[in-house]
């Protein structure tokens, strides 16, 4: 097999156990069995193995000698410290893409905002979150910081689960709307200061909420965007 196609092969292995991480199919603590999943996704254990690697280096998976690849259980600890730095992070790309992003980018951004708006609205929660995502990335990328773009994305793939989470409750969903709502007019009319605070507003709190009480996160029992003490503060 050539070294693309390969790649190309260990690239879609690994996007199918990231998302049944995040979308809670395999959940943390759970052992992922190479032989069972290779066999199920039918290729051989070699690509398996490999995407397994990639996954650990994103801190979603942890491999041990004895019990073979684990879905990653990070502590509330660990979730609150990631997610506090992913807002300063995203606060601070977002005030350099209102200097930098051109009229097409902020164009490009509203167009995936109407259709984030468009999945809200028949309750696709999973093309929402996809396109949220992408909305979130899409604004760190026209920071224009490499460095910053780097680490957003490491750990950004780390709290896909969190973030995947804390939206399964209907109640205040419309709060996280008017929140993106808020954020596109900053980046709109190009306001570096108010950009700033609406993501920072935007971000944080379910994270953090989720942090001190992930069982009820589990059973539906926490509102998706529930407004919380920034962290800061």
């Amino acid at each position: 097999m050539e070294r693309s196609s390969r790649a190309g092969l260990v690239e879609k292995v690994a996007d199918y156990l990231r998302e049944h991480i995040v979308m809670d199919h395999f959940q943390p603590g759970q052992r992922l069995p190479e032989r069972t999943l290779a066999e199920e996704l039918q290729v051989s254990r070699t690509p398996m193995r490999e995407a397994l690697k990639i996954l650990a280096a994103e801190g979603l998976v942890v491999l041990s000698p004895h019990r073979g690849a684990v879905v990653a259980d990070v502590s509330p600890a660990d979730v609150q410290e990631k997610a506090y730095v992913l807002s300063v992070l995203e606060q601070a790309a977002a005030e350099l893409a209102c200097g930098l992003a051109t009229d097409d980018d902020i164009a490009e951004l509203q167009a995936l905002h109407y259709e984030m708006k468009a999945a809200f609205l028949r309750r696709d929660r999973q093309s929402y979150f996809r396109l949220n995502q992408e909305i979130h990335n899409r604004i760190v990328s026209l920071s224009g910081n490499a460095s910053l773009i780097e680490i957003h994305a490491k750990l950004s793939r780390q709290l896909y689960r969190v973030r995947y989470l804390s939206n399964q409750k209907n109640d205040k969903w419309s709060v996280a709307m008017a929140e993106h709502e808020a954020i596109m007019a900053a980046l709109e009319a190009r306001d570096v200061e108010r950009i700033g605070q609406e993501l920072r507003n935007h971000l944080g709190k379910t994270w953090i909420k989720y942090a001190n009480d992930e069982p009820a996160f589990r059973q539906g029992g926490i509102d998706d965007e529930e407004i919380v003490k920034d962290q800061s503060s």
